[in-house]
């Protein structure tokens, strides 16, 4: 467990201060996964946000701030942000289930869409911005710090296009009863190739085709592996001591001081934990700890509950059968039985899903048991956007083939603008 120390009059520490490695382990594995039923799901849909007059413009944060500032109510009771390079993000409450879930979000997203609209904006669900060149709009100091970070370490054209250019749909679902958590995190790391290739959907960046399905994925895979790759020990048995050991060895990438200030060089949280290095001339503290893990993006990331972070931005047509089929193959017991068969075989091909998607045989095969699996526990309002989904899987196609598509006809400007006016 974490813990604090008492501090003598004039010794200068603070309340909370950490003193070991091993503490700040401990107060990481404390809060890692809660104990609990499965069943509640959040979700959280990334837009490119384009001005429907000049594709190629990107709309400042005075703006988007105007937009978003002029929304109506939001029935579904979804949170709006602005991402880095002015993706616009709808997170939606945790509810009683994926299906919930997805009827709250289609609503908030019908809203946005019209509101954003009608100021002129459309709003793309594509995995990378096809057009326009990586730019940060959104001036918070985190993300000047982390623009810094990734320049300083050698990542910075990568760092940038993470930041400014990519989206996602994102999918949390809750830990489950604490006995299920080692099979449940393996089952949502071994889902993740199979789901990429099934929603890869970014074959360009930047006006260019890059030769991978999921351009997103490659763009993940080219930082840091330390803060952005899969947090499985070699056994996966102990998911808490494998999250508070990732942590732990990740390097430092913001200090507050009191405003964040990037890290120069490799400071592994446990050094600074175990007072080699002291940054900013202190230990850390636990709400130093706490705001590292923020700075961490495996593809899927323990915050009590269970954040999947791997799939493209996919269209509206199909983003609701996806996020039921992946909340159905990790809490339903027959079909996460059923998925963990299926996937078996390709649970470590991340790259080879991001850069061929469904054209791989063992891929291929995996996407139609799974999805097969959700189609037959669908409820009846998601069956048109799950048999779309069930098409294009059977087809061996993902949403990177229709885009691609698109642009061979339309250009790539054309091919933007009929998704932000909103043509399927």
């Amino acid at each position: 467990m974490a813990r604090t120390i008492a501090c003598d009059a004039g010794s200068g520490c603070t309340a909370d201060e950490l003193t070991s490695a091993s503490a700040a382990a401990g107060h990481v594995v404390q809060r890692c996964l809660t104990d609990g039923p499965v069943g509640r799901v959040g979700l959280e849909v990334e837009a490119h946000c384009y001005d429907l007059g000049d594709p190629s413009r990107r709309p400042g944060w005075d703006e988007l701030t105007s937009a978003i500032a002029a929304l109506p109510p939001l029935p579904g009771g979804s949170a709006v942000t602005v991402e880095p390079g002015g993706a616009v993000e709808l997170s939606g409450p945790p509810l009683v289930d994926a299906a919930a879930a997805i009827s709250a979000m289609a609503m908030d997203r019908a809203v946005l869409r019209a509101s954003f609209a009608h100021a002129g904006f459309g709003l793309v669900l594509l995995g990378a911005d096809p057009l326009r060149p990586a730019a940060r709009v959104n001036p918070g100091g985190r993300y000047q710090a982390m623009e810094r970070f990734f320049r300083a370490s050698g990542t910075g054209t990568a760092g940038a296009a993470m930041m400014t250019s990519t989206a996602s749909v994102q999918v949390n679902i809750e830990a489950g009863p604490a006995s299920g958590w080692s099979e449940r995190v393996r089952l949502a790391h071994a889902l993740g190739p199979t789901m990429i290739a099934i929603t890869a959907n970014s074959p360009m960046l930047g006006g260019r085709f890059t030769g991978w399905r999921s351009t997103r994925q490659r763009v993940w895979s080219q930082l840091d592996a330390a803060r952005c790759g899969p947090i499985l020990g070699a056994s996966g048995d102990d998911p808490a001591s494998d999250w508070a050991r990732y942590a732990l060895r990740a390097p430092v990438m913001l200090v507050h001081r009191p405003d964040p200030t990037p890290v120069a060089g490799w400071v592994p949280f446990a050094d600074w934990a175990d007072g080699r290095v002291l940054l900013g001339n202190r230990r850390p503290t636990t709400a130093d700890l706490d705001y590292h893990l923020t700075t961490l993006f495996p593809p899927v990331r323990p915050r009590g509950f269970l954040e999947v972070r791997y799939l493209d931005s996919v269209s509206d047509a199909i983003w609701p059968s996806v996020a039921f089929t992946l909340a159905t193959l990790l809490d339903d017991p027959g079909a996460a039985d059923l998925a963990a068969e299926a996937t078996e075989s390709v649970a470590t091909t991340w790259d080879r899903a991001a850069r061929v998607g469904l054209r791989d045989r063992r891929l291929h095969r995996a996407a139609r048991r799974c999805v097969a699996a959700a189609a037959e526990r669908a409820p009846a309002h998601l069956q048109e956007s799950m048999e779309q989904l069930t098409r294009s899987v059977e087809q061996g196609r993902c949403p990177a083939d229709d885009f691609a598509d698109r642009v061979v006809t339309y250009g790539v400007g054309g091919a933007v603008t009929q998704l932000a006016q909103g043509e399927l």
